[in-house]
């Protein structure tokens, strides 16, 4: 997902009803979102479902890194040579 053009990629709520279509294929073919405004104020962004999950995978990975971050200053978890070589003995023939 590239970055939001400010001159480019702001559009009111009316506008984007009358030509929805030609929106999200530029979306998706610009892969840049497209802000949203009502009544003056920006009210909704829109952007590739691609780019959609894509942002919910780091999410999920960075969420997941600070719990196990908490649980590593916790005094929780293993050294990483320890789950190598606890790995091996379970996998090896």
């Amino acid at each position: 997902m590239l970055k939001i053009q400010l001159d480019q990629d702001i559009r009111s709520l009316s506008e984007f009803r009358a030509n929805a279509a030609s929106y999200i294929e530029r979306v998706k073919s610009k892969r840049r979102p497209l802000v949203l405004t009502q009544h003056g104020k920006s009210s909704a962004v829109l952007i590739d479902v691609e780019d959609y999950q894509k942002l919910l995978n780091k999410i999920q990975l960075l969420e997941e890194l600070a719990t196990s971050r908490k649980e590593l200053d916790n005094g929780k978890g293993v050294s990483q040579e320890k789950f190598f070589r606890e790995l091996r003995a379970k996998y090896s023939s």
